[in-house]
């Protein structure tokens, strides 16, 4: 892709072209060395144009709905006038590297709603189940005029850290099962959150659903706040119903308004910027690690010596690095 190649892309992300979006985010997504360097131009011509919706970040146990719940959100919020970007991370097997990529057919009708676009992307391997390069595509929503975009991760577990790194509100769903739900949630989780939203509060589970919310406004009252003057509200949802999503949508525009207010909300993005800066680095310095002639000469020796027992990791890695090492 020629230099004119590149700014007809960005000029038609900044357009509002759907089709050039879905491109300039498959670039972004490539692990070619010559697309990463385009994918980097792109991201850097597009980033005056990008900063300006509501991020927020979805996250809940296998089978608590998220899926309902953002196609709830998301056709509230578009029919509020709002144009709605979601970026749903898929499993992938770590055998196989395949994805499921099913957002498209669980969001039927938001996946048809022309204010909405849906780009379901493998995780692989990457750690927190958000694929590597979530962080350029939000970028590249923003850009192409997306003012709200939803973060969809793979489950909950520890590994969610790194989608407190890509959003401005974290919003963790729970479903009505009470104290068990709560034994699922690890309490690094709990503290991410900036709103918890309890889901399928109707019919026959609504008092359960009302029970676990008191047992997680009680949890949540033991921990420390995650923001100065912010309290983490406990919220009711029926998405199928629609009842309570305006409800979540206020709760998590209040909350944003507040960050922007303190100034909070630059500083979190200005430490998020620092921390993508921090996991480019890594990155790149294990893939030039790992493709250094000294090292690959020894690195399967090592490796089998560890997985023997004949060498301890730590040994095996300062002798890599020691093989690394320009003489």
């Amino acid at each position: 892709m020629g230099d004119a190649a590149l700014d007809d892309l960005v000029a038609a992300v900044g357009a509002g072209d759907r089709r050039a979006l879905a491109r300039a985010i498959t670039l972004v997504e490539s692990t070619r060395a010559d697309h990463r360097a385009r994918a980097a131009a792109l991201v850097d011509a597009v980033l005056p144009h990008a900063g300006r919706a509501v991020r927020v970040g979805i996250s809940g146990p296998p089978g608590v709905g998220k899926s309902t719940f953002i196609e709830a959100l998301g056709t509230h919020l578009t029919g509020a006038g709002h144009h709605v970007a979601v970026l749903a991370v898929d499993p992938s097997s770590r055998r196989s590297g395949g994805s499921i990529l099913g957002d498209k057919t669980r969001m039927e009708a938001l996946a048809r709603d022309p204010r909405a676009f849906i780009r379901p992307s493998p995780a692989g391997t990457e750690l927190g189940g958000v694929a590597r390069r979530t962080r350029e595509a939000l970028l590249l929503c923003e850009a192409a005029g997306f003012d709200v975009v939803l973060v969809e991760t793979v489950g909950v577990g520890q590994s969610e850290l790194a989608v407190a790194d890509l959003v401005d509100v974290f919003v963790l769903l729970a479903s009505p099962s009470g104290g068990d739900d709560l034994q699922g949630i690890k309490r690094g989780i709990m503290e991410l959150a900036d709103l918890v939203v309890v889901t399928k509060a109707d019919g026959d589970l609504a008092p359960a659903a009302n029970h676990a919310a008191a047992d997680l406004r009680r949890a949540l009252h033991l921990l420390r706040p995650k923001h100065e003057g912010l309290d983490v509200s406990t919220l009711l949802v029926s998405s199928p119903a629609g009842i309570g999503i305006a409800e979540v949508w206020d709760e998590v525009v209040a909350i944003h308004g507040h960050l922007r207010d303190t100034d909070a909300l630059r500083r979190l993005r200005a430490e998020q910027a620092k921390a993508w800066l921090w996991d480019e680095l890594r990155s790149g310095l294990l893939d030039r690690f790992r493709a250094s002639p000294a090292v690959r000469a020894e690195l399967h020796r090592l490796e089998q010596q560890v997985v023997a027992g004949e060498v301890s990791p730590t040994a095996a890695a300062q002798r890599l690095l020691a093989a690394d090492r320009p003489s």
